[in-house]
Order: structure tokens, then sequence, then C-alpha cells
């Protein structure tokens, strides 16, 4: 994967982790409006997770970055993303996406000693196009 420099989040905290991953997915729009993208097609997806906090745990991580992996791939590698239950009442667009793995990652983070918080998700879905999710300040711990 080509490096890439992704917009960061404004935050006063001592240590930043950036996560970059692909997977490989399929979805579909159903909806008149979505065009072709209400065919079942596929993406390589590339996302980055920005995650912050103050405190190191025993061993001197922010979080082990293959847990960070673990959470998103496991999940979502060489799947449909309809067929998720996260999307039984939406449509799994990029952004919507791009939330639920901030969900799913601050989900684990929440039961983590030092605490760290999910700062920001990006899904890349095409080579020219992505989202940047970030939660509202009050999601923050």
């Amino acid at each position: 994967m080509m490096q890439q420099f992704y917009p960061s989040p404004l935050h006063s905290y001592r240590f930043e982790l950036n996560k970059d991953m692909n997977f490989s997915a399929a979805h579909f729009i159903p909806s008149e409006e979505a065009g072709k993208c209400q065919a079942v097609h596929g993406h390589t997806y590339f996302v980055n997770v920005t995650i912050g906090g103050n405190e190191l745990d025993s061993i001197g991580f922010l979080i082990d970055f293959k847990i960070i992996k673990d959470v998103v791939h496991k999940k979502y590698d060489h799947s449909v993303l309809n067929d998720h239950p996260e999307f039984k009442d939406k449509f799994p667009t990029t952004e919507l996406l791009a939330e639920q793995i901030w969900n799913s990652i601050q989900e684990v983070l929440d039961t983590r000693s030092n605490r760290p918080q999910c700062l920001q998700v990006i899904v890349r879905e095409t080579p020219t196009s992505y989202v940047v999710y970030r939660p509202r300040q009050e999601e923050l711990a």
C-alpha cells in the first residue's frame, strides 16, 4: 500500500497512534438514487484509524496494533456488508461503514484500563474517494 497522509484531528493527548489496514468486501445500495451502486459490487477498502491517549498500558502500548486490525479485518474481510446486523435497517454506505468501524473499535478501547479514545476513522472506498468519521466531542470520554 502506498503511504497515505490523512487529516489529523485536533487533540491534546500525549500519544497518537495511527493504524492503516485494508479489507475486501462487497455491498449494494438498494435505492434508485444510488445509480450503478444498486447492483452488488466490491471494493478493497483502505482504513486508517487514529487513537489518542495519555497513558500507556503495562507493556508500553497505547493499544497493540494487531488488536485494532483484528477488530476490523475479522469482521468485514471477504463479506457482504449488507449481511451485517449493524446494516439491517440502513444502507452500508462508506459513511456509515466508517461510523460502525469507530463503534467497534471504541467498544474495545472502553475495556482498556488506560482508556484510549478512537479519534477518527477514515475509509477509502476507491483511489479517489474517502470518508472521514469523527465522533462528537461528547462521545469521547
